[in-house]
């Protein structure tokens, strides 16, 4: 019915790819296109036995417009995955609309190099009228909306798990459980223990710029930025158990504060041990968060990227990771006239996911809606010009499909609130 070109071939890559290729109904052919061919070549023979999908690969550089232009237009999919790095997705989104193809990704843009001045003169601005610093934010893809509206395509950002399934289910709830939703709290609990004294779940540059961020909410239309971590709640996670979680800055927050403004206050918290903070602070303390370029021995190296190299491939987890993971969101709001509460959320196991697909929950959790949100597109459920969230368009279909495609979700109705 479709064909699919999809960007990278990394840990969410490739849970996405294995659905894709569980979902041939609807993908009869991808095309798996990295930076290192020979993991797309890998993928193809590991599932090109075990599905009808046809599968192809390619090698291509992300961050070349040009390059990507002429793979898309010489392969012609009917839409584009992007499953590589956030620092990509403006490159990718160029050469869609160069090839006149729909775009689809997991998360926002945000800069690899946080020092280039024409993007740190923008970001300071923004962060003088919006009044948070985080690097990352949809002001950068939002600026496309004409570009999408005028060539006729739609671009859908942010379809992983949070953001993606998260704001799904924010517009499930106003569909079906509130005359007004007054409070979202979204909640991230990860149980899971990989058995390393230090390791991240998805890359490591990108989780650590987002931790190591200061925290921000949205509160009647505004933003309240306070120091990284210093907002702490204790939270008993169905399936988990009781965990402390951190408030932090998250992207969906700003969507769902610009397309739901009734809405007086959003929250983002995750969990966290003792151990991964002791580490990530002691990290920041020495430098090795940075993004800012240093000289080592005449050779130019970026401290966070160093320490990628050091840590474990996300990628790898799979099979020493045990535990669940426990993420959704708690709504207040009214209905009929009366106060109401419920969580709507999801428990998903990691050793059942390296079972299903080879992979940790984490990576399952994102790949699974990436997924998803390229089959709303393909098939013309969620169709429209422009650039759009996953809370723009009718829920529906998507909860139906995460129920199928291995992310069954539950509702409770008056759940334990986060004061």
């Amino acid at each position: 019915m479709a064909r699919l070109l999809i960007i990278g071939c990394g840990g969410v890559a490739q849970v996405a790819i294995s659905k894709c290729c569980q979902n041939s109904d609807v993908f009869e052919e991808i095309m798996i296109a990295s930076r290192t061919v020979s993991k797309c070549e890998a993928m193809k023979e590991k599932l090109q036995d075990k599905t009808k999908t046809v599968i192809k690969t390619a090698q291509i550089d992300a961050d070349d417009v040009e390059a990507l232009t002429k793979l898309i237009k010489d392969y012609a999919p009917d839409a584009v995955l992007n499953v590589a790095l956030p620092y990509q997705d403006l490159t990718i989104m160029d050469a869609c609309l160069a090839a006149g193809v729909d775009y689809i990704d997991t998360a926002n843009y945000e800069p690899e190099d946080t020092d280039d001045p024409k993007w740190r003169a923008i970001y300071e601005k923004r962060c003088k009228e919006l009044g948070f610093s985080a690097y990352f934010d949809y002001s950068w893809q939002w600026a496309y909306e004409d570009k999408f509206k005028n060539a006729g395509l739609t671009a859908l950002l942010g379809t992983g798990f949070d953001p993606g399934v998260t704001s799904v289910f924010a517009a499930y709830a106003k569909k079906h459980y509130f005359d007004e939703i007054h409070t979202i709290d979204i909640l991230d609990c990860n149980g899971g223990d990989h058995g390393y004294p230090f390791a991240t779940n998805f890359n490591p540059e990108i989780n650590l710029r987002e931790v190591s961020a200061p925290g921000s909410y949205m509160e009647n239309g505004k933003w309240i930025e306070i120091p990284a971590m210093s907002i702490k709640r204790e939270y008993d996670f169905d399936g988990v158990g009781v965990k402390d979680m951190y408030l932090l800055h998250h992207e969906e927050i700003e969507a769902l504060g610009r397309n739901m403004p009734e809405v007086k206050r959003i929250r983002f918290f995750m969990t966290f041990g003792q151990s991964y903070l002791t580490h990530m602070n002691c990290l920041e303390n020495v430098g090795m968060l940075s993004t800012t370029p240093i000289n080592f021995n005449g050779q130019e190296i970026v401290p966070i990227q160093f320490l990628k190299a050091l840590l474990p491939d996300p990628a790898s987890l799979g099979p020493r990771t045990v535990g669940k993971t426990n993420i959704g969101c708690i709504f207040t709001g009214i209905k009929d006239g009366k106060e109401r509460s419920i969580y709507i959320y999801n428990v998903c196991d990691h050793q059942e996911c390296y079972k299903e697909v080879g992979s940790q929950a984490i990576s399952y959790t994102t790949g699974v809606p990436a997924m998803i949100g390229a089959m709303m597109v393909v098939t013309g459920q969620w169709k429209n010009p422009g650039v759009f969230t996953t809370d723009e368009f009718d829920p529906d279909p998507y909860m139906e499909a995460l129920n199928k495609w291995g992310l069954p979700w539950q509702v409770v109705e008056n759940p334990v609130l986060v004061d």
